[in-house]
C-alpha cells in the first residue's frame, strides 16, 4: 500500500485525497452520449465495466456490443480465462443476446484493444460508422486518446460507470488491487497521457498546471507504483 493510504479508503488524508479527486476529475471526460453503430468494452479486473457496457446495449444505444481483452498483468492472477470472455459472459447473464456480442480475446493494452478490435471488425465484414468505448471512470480519458490516434476517422464517445471516487475505492478494491494500487494506476495513467503521444501512441491531450502538480505530489508521496 501506498504510504498514505490504508487498505479502507476511509483512512485516506484530506490532502491525498483532494490531489486524487482532482486526478479522477480530469480522467473523467463527461461526454454526453449519442446513439452509435457499436458499444466497445474494453475490458480489465473491472467486472463493473462489463456490466456498464451491456446496461448501454439493453438501453438501445448501439446494436453490437464488443468486449476487447485478453489477460493482463492483473487479471492473471484472478482468472484463467481473457477478460473479454468473463465480461461477454455477464453481458449475456444480464440478458444481452449472444448473436449481438463480439469477443477480441487476444490485446494486452489500450492500443491493441482498438487494434484488433478493428482487425476483427474488418474480417466479418463490420464497418461501424459511431463508437461509444466503454472503459474504467480513471481511464476514460486515456482510452478516447488511444482511440482517435488508432482509428481516428471513426467519431467516438467514451463512457464509464457512474460511481464515485470514494465508492470505487471501496467497492471496486479487492486482495489483488488495493486502493492504494488503483491510486497508483491513475498516477500512472497521467504520466502516459504526458508521454504516449510523442511515442505515436495517443493523441495529444492538454494537462492543466494544477493537475499536473497533482501528479507531482502524488508521486512524491509514493504512488510511484505504476510509473513507466
Amino acid at each position: 500500500m501506498g504510504p498514505r493510504v490504508a487498505r479502507s479508503c476511509g483512512l485516506m488524508d484530506d490532502r491525498i485525497h483532494a490531489l486524487v479527486e482532482k486526478l479522477w476529475d480530469y480522467h473523467h471526460l463527461n461526454h454526453q452520449l449519442s446513439q452509435a453503430d457499436a458499444i466497445l468494452v474494453l475490458c480489465s479486473h473491472d467486472k463493473v465495466v462489463a456490466a456498464r457496457g451491456a446496461e448501454l446495449f439493453l438501453q438501445g444505444w448501439a446494436p453490437l456490443l464488443i468486449f476487447a481483452g485478453g489477460l493482463g498483468a492483473i487479471t492473471r492472477r484472478l482468472w484463467h480465462e481473457p477478460e473479454a470472455d468473463r465480461f461477454a459472459g455477464i453481458a449475456i447473464e444480464m440478458g444481452v443476446p449472444k448473436e449481438r456480442i463480439l469477443v477480441e480475446n487476444r490485446s494486452t493494452n489500450t492500443g491493441e484493444n482498438v487494434l484488433f478490435t478493428r482487425q476483427l471488425l474488418a474480417e466479418k465484414g463490420l464497418d461501424p460508422r459511431t463508437f461509444i468505448v466503454v472503459q474504467k471512470p480513471y481511464m476514460e480519458r486515456r482510452s478516447y486518446a488511444t482511440f482517435r490516434k488508432v482509428w481516428p476517422e471513426k467519431p467516438v464517445r467514451v463512457t464509464s460507470p457512474r460511481i464515485s471516487l470514494d465508492d470505487y475505492l471501496r467497492e471496486c478494491s479487492h486482495d489483488a488491487l488495493s486502493p492504494s494500487d488503483i491510486v497508483g494506476i491513475m498516477v500512472g495513467d497521467l504520466q502516459r497521457i504526458r508521454l504516449y503521444p510523442e511515442k505515436g501512441f495517443q493523441i495529444h491531450q492538454d494537462i492543466p498546471d494544477d493537475v499536473w502538480r497533482a501528479y507531482e505530489e502524488l508521486v512524491e508521496a509514493g504512488y510511484d507504483q505504476y510509473l513507466l
